[in-house]
């Protein structure tokens, strides 16, 4: 069984462009926002030890947490997010296969639920988007009970959100007590959305905005475009401590990322990513014009690809 790590003050050497910082004291439902620092983790596994877990587990607060997949499992090592409400927990992603999703996920409700007197807790599978290496897990949870396991498509995701107007309206989902935004952000894959949580300021950004890859098909470049500018009129409106991502594919030195498929990830760039990065992602597909190219920044890479089969 993998520990659940509390997050922790980060080491002086990390840059200041992370903001990283010490969270305080954890928050229960109904907390007071806390204060625009980034949250801070303890190192992730990276593939580099013989002895890494299938799964690692780090709790940002009590209702908060966040699991990251071992690229020895699968290359795509992604992050998963499990926030909870009074009524409702709700999973961004299910994995990339190679391991088994759902044990971790009944133990954390398990032990959530015994915290607050075995109160009844309905969880919600949902997708940051609908490529292979974020619903793998899906299957597990399809027959657990008192679960809903949301769609992958577009329409799937707007229906079960209530977003009207897909993609230019922002959806709304009451956790209880606890209200998250709903973003479309189609671009990178069709069904591409955004969660902001008003209670914590965190973005859970998936594919579309993470240090790594930014990967777009060329023909929807115009969808991308719009989804930076989408997201770029909310932060104006929203107070945004992090982004937290899908992915880590960059290193700790600026714009260096990854070989594609590596099997360690030695020195890894900070998973959380400063609002800067907002207008610096809306600034770069501006930019871009109608023949986007490879452009490494410091915290991202676009990378525009061949145009894909619909997903």
């Amino acid at each position: 069984m993998e520990p659940i790590i509390p997050a922790r003050a980060a080491r002086p050497s990390v840059a200041l462009r992370h903001s990283i910082g010490l969270l305080g004291a954890a928050l229960f439902l109904g907390a007071a926002a806390p204060p625009l620092k980034s949250p801070s983790f303890a190192p992730w596994i990276d593939g580099t030890t013989t002895s890494e877990p299938e799964m690692q587990v780090q709790a940002i607060d009590a209702d908060t947490f966040v699991i990251r997949q071992s690229v020895r499992t699968n290359f795509e090592a992604p992050f998963l997010y499990l926030l909870f409400g009074r009524e409702r927990a709700l999973l961004i992603d299910s994995g990339a296969g190679g391991l088994k999703i759902r044990p971790t996920i009944d133990r954390l409700v398990s032990e959530w639920r015994a915290k607050h007197g075995g109160r009844p807790m309905h969880l919600v599978v949902a997708h940051s988007h609908g490529h292979g290496d974020h619903h793998a897990g899906d299957d597990e949870f399809r027959d657990r009970p008192d679960t809903n396991v949301v769609g992958l498509a577009p329409d799937d995701v707007s229906a079960f959100f209530h977003i009207r107007d897909w993609p230019r309206n922002i959806g709304r989902f009451d956790l209880g007590g606890r209200i998250l935004n709903i973003i479309p952000t189609p671009g990178h894959q069709p069904a591409h959305i955004m969660v902001y949580d008003a209670r914590t300021r965190l973005l859970f950004s998936g594919d579309m905005l993470y240090p790594g890859r930014l990967y777009f098909p060329l023909d929807k470049f115009g969808d991308f475009r719009a989804s930076a500018d989408r997201l770029a009129a909310f932060a104006k409106t929203h107070p945004i401590r992090a982004l937290l991502g899908a992915h880590i594919e960059m290193t700790t030195t600026p714009a260096q990322d990854y070989p594609v498929e590596a099997a360690t990830h030695p020195s890894e760039h900070p998973l959380p990513l400063a609002p800067a990065v907002i207008e610096e992602l809306q600034q770069a597909v501006t930019k871009a014009g109608s023949t986007p190219t490879i452009d490494a920044h410091p915290d991202f890479i676009l990378h525009p690809v061949p145009p894909r089969p619909a997903s």
